[in-house]
């Protein structure tokens, strides 16, 4: 009789800590613990930049064991008090951890985490988390910068089979380059490109034109056409549409895309692209959250954790040796023996580099605060995740800087 008791009593404390908890095991995503993940993107599928976060998402997803349930997409939220509605619609819909992917949507994030202060809060490009220092709000960002150095290696090495080919000289060897807007973000990543270019095409000029918006099809479809009849033999892009894309595929014109393959609309000018893959950082936030631990305030993904990443190379377009040269600065980047921003490799003004206090604890007022050139370098992303480059140097010629 004391044995059936004591049965009967562990089985009613199991029953209760099943009612209670969900289960008495710790954890996990991929249980029946009502974990939910939140994401805010500023477009849909037909942007670039957009896809490349769903596609993380879902990679993310599968790889936690995610059910459809447990992960809610919020699409075509602009930077505006929309995007605060949109994440306390999470909140109230259970999410325990939310992530928003746009620039813009910073300060009503931020919003939402001061008013929700039990739900992590994650945010694309951001520059506030370090400086607000909130337990529950969070910036992440990549190392893009070495992405967009390699895709413009292969740019450059195209250049040099164009001049080889007697196609053009190499004093014509001009890129052009469709920028949404003047931010360190697009700074950083044209001037990396054209650097990786310049590493092996020494005669690289590059024009840049920006067109104000992030995602506009017409608009950078009519950039890169003007770049392309003010001479420039090949196009990148820190846009997010495939206007820019499409123009050079009907001009002819080798193309270098962002944020994936335009290979299937573009076989005859498609070279290369780079993207963040952020997938690492889904699954990293998730996992964070339901053990009860910290998220990173300020998180930098890198080549090294499979968070920088290049598409395959369109061998038909790409100049003989793209494929290896890649692999090879690769292994430099990743070892450390090769910088992108290496000041012996650029000049400002005719003029070496030495010293750049950068705005890195961003404020209205943009105050440099911080310096960024260490032993010949300048570290991009080592103070901050979000880029905060933003010199020009020489070789590269703004056309318009209306947009800010």
């Amino acid at each position: 009789m004391k044995k059936f008791l004591s049965l009967a009593l562990i089985a009613a404390m199991l029953l209760s800590c099943v009612v209670l908890f969900g289960s008495c095991d710790s954890a996990d995503p991929s249980g029946d613990d009502g974990f939910k993940l939140g994401v805010i993107c500023l477009h849909d599928e037909d942007s670039t930049y957009d896809l490349n976060f769903i596609n993380g998402v879902k990679e993310a997803q599968k790889a936690l064991g995610l059910t459809d349930e447990q992960v809610i997409i919020k699409r075509n939220i602009p930077e505006s008090n929309a995007c605060y509605e949109a994440a306390l619609d999470l909140v109230d819909e259970g999410c325990d951890v939310i992530f928003a992917n746009s620039f813009g949507h910073e300060t009503h994030i931020l919003a939402a985490a001061k008013e929700k202060p039990n739900v992590q809060f994650c945010h694309a490009t951001g520059t506030m988390a370090h400086t607000e220092k909130l337990p529950n709000f969070h910036n992440a960002f990549a190392s893009i910068y070495e992405g967009r150095y390699l895709a413009g290696v292969a740019a450059g090495m195209k250049l040099n089979a164009m001049i080889e080919a007697g196609e053009i000289t190499a004093e014509k060897a001009k890129m052009g380059y469709v920028g949404a807007f003047t931010y360190a973000e697009v700074i950083s990543g044209y001037t990396s490109f054209y650097l990786g270019a310049k590493s092996v095409c020494p005669s690289v000029t590059m024009d840049v034109q920006f067109t104000g918006s992030w995602y506009d099809e017409n608009a950078e479809r009519a950039t890169a056409n003007a770049l392309i009849n003010g001479g420039c033999v090949l196009i990148s892009q820190h846009a997010d549409s495939m206007g820019a894309p499409s123009a050079c595929e009907d001009k002819n014109v080798p193309n270098v895309s962002y944020n994936g393959s335009t290979l299937e609309h573009c076989p005859d000018t498609f070279i290369v692209s780079s993207r963040i893959n952020w997938a690492p950082y889904f699954q990293y936030i998730c996992e964070q959250t339901q053990k009860g631990e910290a998220i990173a305030t300020d998180w930098t993904g890198t080549i090294a954790t499979g968070s920088v990443v290049l598409t395959d190379v369109n061998t038909a377009v790409a100049a003989p040796g793209t494929v290896e040269a890649i692999a090879q600065i690769t292994e430099e980047l990743k070892n450390g023996t090769r910088h992108v921003f290496d000041t012996a490799n650029f000049t400002v003004g005719g003029q070496a580099l030495t010293t750049y206090l950068a705005d890195v604890d961003t404020d209205a007022g943009f105050v440099k605060d911080t310096e960024a050139i260490e032993n010949g370098v300048f570290f991009e992303s080592k103070h901050r995740s979000a880029p905060y480059f933003d010199i020009q140097i020489d070789g590269i010629k703004l056309l318009n800087t209306n947009f800010g």
